[in-house]
């Protein structure tokens, strides 16, 4: 799962990790480091410009909201239970399966945030027994430093409710697209907690490297079983996963002290 997320890199930054043509200045976001369900985000795509001369797909900085509402939707409402998509059926779900195809996005993260809890109420998380309490928050992010590249989809809907020429008249939304998580050992674990990306929840947002930017980025691309192939997750043992404060659970709480690494979590929790 990926419920929370901290982006607070300078988009000039992203345009040249990206390579990107095209950023409006006007879609500036500030630093965002507890990014909750339904908040607009910085979004790397491919389209076409609106009105442009000349056809092609051109590389663009966006901002986008988060939680996909489908193209056929009547209403957004629901769109903050839309804000991850599996990668094993994201090719065949209805809500999913056409922006699979055409409407590919990366959206770059710091890090993301998960909170632990003890192994028997994970499995019934896993079984849909039970909703998951949360306890200790870790935030795991790429062990060398670099811009988390999340894989995502994004979908255009009109607000049949508005007007043409109104300015909220078309959304563009996103969802984050997640895998099995990886049990094999983080780069750099905490002295005392989760060893394994496994060990914190059974899913995790799938990253993508930057050899697979491209190719998840091209309209051009629409064979479903050569997206798929995009799919697989990276090498394991690239993550670190470290306890910051539980203060990151509190969406109001937003800035740089939520990413401090804690010495020790700061509640038990059982593995």
């Amino acid at each position: 799962m990926c419920g929370r997320y901290a982006a607070s890199r300078r988009p000039e930054d992203l345009q040249g990790l990206f390579g990107v043509e095209k950023w409006e200045p006007e879609e500036t976001l500030a630093p965002d480091w507890n990014v909750a369900p339904t908040k607009e985000v910085y979004a790397v795509l491919e389209r076409p410009v609106k009105d442009a001369e000349e056809p092609d797909p051109v590389r663009q900085l966006r901002k986008l909201r988060w939680g996909l509402v489908p193209s056929w939707s009547k209403t957004p409402e629901g769109a903050a239970r839309m804000i991850n998509a599996r990668a094993e059926t994201v090719h065949e779900k209805p809500s999913f399966r056409r922006p699979f195809l055409a409407r590919r996005c990366i959206l770059p993260a710091d890090g993301y945030y998960e909170w632990v809890t003890g192994a028997d109420e994970r499995e019934l998380e896993v079984r849909g027994k039970k909703k998951r309490p949360r306890k200790q928050p870790y935030f795991v992010t790429p062990a060398d430093g670099s811009v988390m590249a999340l894989a995502g989809l994004y979908e255009f809907w009109r607000d049949r409710t508005l007007p043409d020429d109104h300015p909220g008249a078309w959304w563009v939304t996103c969802s984050v697209i997640t895998t099995e998580a990886e049990k094999t050992p983080l780069a750099v674990a905490p002295a005392e907690g989760p060893g394994s990306l496994a060990d914190i929840h059974p899913r995790m947002p799938l990253m993508l490297t930057p050899d697979r930017w491209d190719a998840w980025l091209d309209p051009a691309r629409t064979d479903p079983d050569d997206l798929r192939e995009l799919l697989a997750p990276p090498e394991p043992g690239l993550m670190r996963a470290y306890p910051v404060a539980t203060a990151v659970s509190n969406v109001r709480n937003n800035g740089p002290e939520l990413l401090e690494e804690l010495a020790a979590p700061e509640e038990i929790t059982l593995f």
